[in-house]
């Protein structure tokens, strides 16, 4: 069975997103600084049409979780930043434009229901809005052979770990302090058994748990 993976950049102090996130700035302030230690691998780079990048233990890891899922749930926030009608959003069509990056079907978390939108690159967007379980049944059955990545954000999260339905924590501890934002385990208890680590030498650090049950 596929398994349902949440794969994440966090900082030191617990925050996947810094404080006052808009549109301009989905991931708030200081939140992109989590996303540096990947945006600069070669394999970032290259599954994104682009030369250069490092070549290190990130770039390794990059590659490898590059292609792992295939497919994505995601919550509305993570989608467009929007709430409320779809009518009423100024990005209800994602923040990836015609070509987003996943290449595969997308199930988006939503308390209002629409028609899928298919874009270029073999990425259709699903809006699920009867709840985690149905999204998680119809990822499951649209994923084959592959796993399922969660791709957030927090709240998606912690509804999934609560409910006992996360199979795999892949952490991105990055070095940095963000103060405040919107914390990653807030309203979750229980063990994590860490299966593997790796350390960069950006100071990213790379765990792997699996929930106990």
């Amino acid at each position: 069975m596929p398994q349902l993976i949440l794969d994440i950049s966090v900082s030191l102090d617990g925050f996947v997103a810094g404080p006052n996130a808009s549109l301009d700035d989905p991931l708030g302030e200081g939140g992109m600084q989590l996303h540096e230690w990947v945006l600069v691998t070669k394999a970032w780079r290259e599954a994104h049409g682009q030369e250069g990048g490092e070549e290190d233990v990130d770039s390794d890891l990059a590659a490898e979780l590059i292609g792992q899922a295939s497919t994505t749930i995601m919550g509305r926030h993570m989608f467009s930043g929007g709430q409320g009608a779809w009518e009423n959003d100024p990005n209800a069509n994602g923040w990836w434009g015609d070509d987003p990056p996943f290449h595969h079907p997308v199930f988006v978390l939503t308390h209002h229901p629409r028609e899928p939108l298919a874009v270029n690159g073999g990425t259709t967007f699903t809006f699920i809005s009867d709840g985690i379980k149905p999204a998680l049944e119809q990822a499951r059955e649209a994923a084959g052979n592959g796993d399922i990545r969660l791709g957030g954000g927090a709240d998606v999260a912690q509804q999934y770990l609560r409910t006992g339905l996360l199979d795999r924590i892949q952490l991105h501890v990055v070095p940095l302090l963000l103060g405040s934002g919107v914390r990653l385990f807030d309203g979750n208890e229980g063990k994590l058994e860490l299966t593997r680590s790796l350390a960069s030498p950006t100071g990213v650090m790379h765990l792997d748990y699996r929930p106990q049950r």
